[in-house]
């Protein structure tokens, strides 16, 4: 058999064994009905960027996996952000020929007046692409902070008045340094100041263990509960180079993002957004081919590790 076909029948197998019926549901309480957490899994396709892979190749890849892929929709990404009203239909078809969807999308949006905004919330809206991840707005300085919050809120606004009557949530990543978002706290002062229920968090357990790692996260994650339409999972250690001590990504589960008490809280929640799969860590092959078969090992041994802690934890939160 080959290596990719036994990738499949491990995946199948693992999924068949997430839950007796062979689904993993949780509570919608917007649609009111239950949503199947194999369709709100996905894959950041931002580690098969720069490989240049036709987009079928890419489909297929995640076909393997079983899920669909968090598709970049920026510059270098899979698709050409100045092309989304030509090229996201055309990507979206080929998951679709796959039996796949596509659950969210990974932007540099986060103003109305860019003038890929609108065409990329129109088209997304066109195809039932209800997600997206904003791009970053960053602190200019301590002191500037508020002023800071509040011009980013007012941009998010606006793009609230286009992608609301389409259905389409704009998520804030809570990326770690000096990203507005990074250190939580602020995270609720722009929702609260944007006032759009087409605006949320998207949070990310690595990225605030990195800025708050003992009980920062926890209490955040607390904070933000009703406000999370979206989740990044990734995980990361530190390292000392050269004197200086960095974060370097890792595989799930290596890392320093506590999975067991986070899946527990997570389970608590009636969070039924989008879950996106980061592999940021490095991936070596020689070739293109092989780097590409490895980002597809990693990304199945991920997934694998992250349903395996949300079974445990919501199998102990059902009856």
């Amino acid at each position: 058999m080959h290596r990719r076909d036994v990738l499949k029948a491990g995946l199948a197998t693992a999924a068949g064994a997430f839950l007796p019926s062979g689904a993993f549901v949780a509570a919608d309480p917007d649609a009111g009905r239950l949503a199947d957490l194999s369709q709100r899994l996905c894959v950041f396709t931002d580690q098969v960027d720069d490989l240049g892979s036709p987009v079928a190749a890419i489909a297929r890849q995640y076909a393997q996996l079983g899920v669909g892929p968090d598709l970049t929709v920026r510059g270098g990404g899979v698709v050409a952000p100045e092309r989304v009203a030509e090229d996201l239909p055309t990507a979206a078809a080929a998951f679709a020929d796959q039996g796949l969807t596509i659950p969210m999308i990974s932007t540099s949006v986060n103003d109305l007046s860019d003038p890929v905004a609108r065409p990329t919330l129109e088209t997304m809206g066109s195809l039932g692409i209800k997600h997206y991840k904003l791009g970053y707005a960053h602190y200019h300085g301590v002191e500037s902070w508020e002023t800071d919050v509040q011009e980013f809120a007012k941009k998010l606004r606006d793009l609230s008045v286009v992608g609301e009557p389409l259905g389409i949530t704009a998520g804030i990543h809570n990326h770690s340094g000096e990203s507005i978002g990074g250190p939580l706290w602020d995270v609720p002062l722009v929702l609260d100041a944007v006032g759009s229920s087409g605006v949320c968090s998207y949070f990310d357990p690595a990225h605030a263990t990195l800025e708050g790692a003992n009980f920062g996260w926890k209490i955040g994650f607390h904070r933000l509960i009703p406000r999370i339409g979206m989740l990044a999972v990734k995980d990361f250690v530190w390292v000392k180079e050269n004197g200086q001590w960095r974060t370097r990504w890792c595989p799930l589960g290596e890392g320093l993002v506590r999975w067991p008490e986070f899946c527990d809280m997570l389970a608590g929640t009636d969070f039924s957004g989008p879950i996106s799969v980061h592999i940021e860590y490095a991936i070596e092959g020689s070739t293109k081919v092989e780097r590409f078969d490895n980002c597809l090992a990693a990304a199945e041994r991920d997934l694998a590790f992250i349903k395996r802690e949300l079974q445990r934890a919501y199998g102990a939160a059902s009856v």
